[in-house]
């Protein structure tokens, strides 16, 4: 009966993540564009982290408590998550052409902040010295995004819709939608860590194992949602880039915020620099340096994704 209630606890807190999620992006994004905002900027700023909410906050609240093992396995393995399982998805469903352009320096930025990590591993933790240089890989992809998105406006992108004055309701309407839906957020990180750090003791599994595969995944579920959106619209280079993207904030966001909440260097246990962070690197380089050879992603990219992920989830269960 214990581990069934837990099991409930867990789901709805993946549902609040997810529902929750949904209603903050939305809510955000409309509010960013009544009040001015081109659609290029709020999607390059607003959408992008609204989407690493769920993974910024479980970690947050795992290192507050400390949980570290959850914090940097959520971290690191929502970003393995994302390549191996849903961008391979994405790549096998629908192949597509790239600029390196508009991809190298996201990629270039991803595999330097998981490089970052991997040194991290080396030396036992995340704390300042590691934090500082991600959190200037961070600075530059964002500054980088808002000179692309200024960049495209020049050239006559979306500037967004005409401004009208909004009804009263709607904007009482929209508020509350932004309050619940960052409530729910917060609530379902709340439980999703405890009730994850419960299923493990129960289970005699490590907090780690549980991070890097339930949690990472539940937490990686708005991507999933924008990634068979984007394969039913037939944009997968959408889905691809968002993913990049969302990797990039995983790595150089959460973890210094994780490590500076805990008040003291955040360890990286022994497991995870054996096995998580060199996970995370292999589905890395596998998912952009081809395609930044050839400028396209192969549908073989997105096999090789797929087992090398069910190879990690199997190779870490049965560690």
């Amino acid at each position: 009966m214990e581990l069934a209630m837990l099991g409930v606890i867990f789901l709805a807190g993946i549902i609040l993540i997810v529902k929750g999620g949904d209603w903050f992006v939305d809510a955000a994004s409309w509010i960013a564009e009544v009040s001015g905002i081109p659609k290029l900027i709020v999607g390059a700023t607003i959408v992008s982290l609204a989407t690493t909410l769920p993974e910024l906050l479980v970690s947050a609240m795992a290192a507050s408590q400390g949980k570290a093992d959850m914090a940097v396995g959520n971290a690191v393995g929502s970003v393995t998550a994302n390549l191996g399982l849903i961008m391979a998805v994405s790549v096998i469903c629908m192949p597509v052409k790239v600029r390196r352009g508009d991809y190298l320096l996201k990629s270039l930025l991803m595999l330097a902040a998981a490089g970052v990590l991997a040194w991290g591993g080396t030396r036992g933790g995340v704390g300042l010295t590691l934090s500082l240089p991600l959190v200037g890989i961070f600075a530059v992809f964002t500054y980088e995004n808002l000179r692309g998105a200024r960049r495209a406006m020049r050239c006559g992108g979306d500037l967004g819709p005409v401004w009208e004055p909004p009804r009263k309701q709607t904007i009482l309407f929209q508020c509350l939608k932004f309050t619940m839906g960052a409530g729910a957020v917060v609530l379902g990180a709340d439980l999703l860590v405890d009730s994850g750090s419960a299923l493990a003791r129960f289970a005699g599994i490590s907090e780690r194992i549980i991070g890097v595969t339930i949690v990472a995944i539940g937490t990686s579920l708005p991507e999933l949602v924008t990634t068979v959106t984007a394969i039913v619209k037939k944009q997968s280079a959408l889905s691809v880039g968002n993913i990049l993207g969302a990797n990039i904030l995983d790595l150089t966001l959460i973890l210094p915020l994780s490590a500076l909440l805990s008040g003291q260097t955040l360890p990286v246990s022994a497991a995870s620099a054996r096995i998580d962070i060199p996970a995370c690197l292999l589905v890395g380089a596998i998912a952009v340096v081809p395609a930044m050879v050839t400028a396209r992603f192969r549908r073989w990219q997105g096999i090789a994704l797929l087992a090398v992920y069910g190879a990690y989830v199997a190779l870490t269960c049965g560690a």
